[in-house]
């Protein structure tokens, strides 16, 4: 779903995804999984029109700065050693100097899922920022012991709490936000975060790295290194046209 999408640009061009190993993969971009073993049934519904628009928001991203590269190397296409991605990227630019600072670039692909920098493919946001109940069950604890409050700490109210909180990280598809996370922040005597996550309309990441690169959907890499920024935000003209059928 994520390649498919990634190849089209127009947002009037339908784009429906099927999940084909629900063993394995969660399909949350795709029909609910009974229509993988009931396929006929989905289509006749689109036939029936039965079903609804879903307008996904997706990430646009501009690059700008020093010595930027907006060649993208498709990692979808070959699996790539660390020496071998550096060397990829550079293919592009083996007879160019390193550029001087310049102006926004705007990116070949538009983001449906999620954009790293500097983080693993496997991660995702809901699972960066979701608590556990035993985490939420000693901050009870602690609250219920400094506040001298007198809380029924039982398994109930921890479930409640755990499950409303994770709740709040999900938001509609088609609301035209990006939820920004902060894996692991630095907090020491000259480092500090006041916000690991956060709703927001555009996000600007600064490049401090070597031999870095920032993926896009999981699929779709580029150079970010050092002098780099990287500018993300939501443009209407970005959706992608899906669709939602009822379970």
């Amino acid at each position: 779903m994520l390649l498919a999408a990634s190849k089209v640009l127009d947002r009037l061009k339908p784009v429906i995804g099927v999940n084909t190993d629900p063993e394995r993969s969660e399909g949350h971009l795709c029909l609910p999984v009974r229509y993988t073993h009931s396929f006929p049934e989905a289509l006749q519904k689109f036939y029936r029109g039965e079903f609804r628009w879903l307008w996904r928001q997706r990430i646009r991203l501009y690059l700008e700065g020093t010595g930027i590269n907006p060649v993208p190397v498709d990692l979808h296409e070959q699996q790539l050693s660390l020496n071998q991605h550096n060397r990829a990227l550079n293919i592009e630019r083996a007879h160019d100097e390193r550029s001087e600072a310049s102006g926004p670039q705007l990116l070949p692909v538009r983001a449906l899922n999620e954009v790293f920098i500097g983080e693993s493919l496997s991660s995702r946001s809901f699972n960066i920022n979701r608590v556990a109940t035993q985490a939420v069950e000693d901050v009870l604890n602690i609250a219920k012991r400094q506040g001298n409050l007198s809380l029924p700490l039982n398994k109930e109210l921890v479930e409640k709490v755990t499950n409303e909180y994770n709740e709040s990280l999900l938001y509609s598809p088609e609301e035209p936000k990006i939820l920004f996370s902060i894996r692991e922040p630095i907090a020491n005597r000259v480092f500090s975060s006041s916000r690991q996550r956060c709703f927001s309309s555009k996000v600007c990441v600064r490049s401090r790295c070597w031999d870095a690169c920032m993926v896009v959907d999981g699929g779709t890499s580029f150079e970010f290194n050092d002098g780099a920024i990287a500018s993300m935000m939501i443009n209407k003209e970005d959706e992608l046209r899906t669709v939602l059928l009822e379970q």
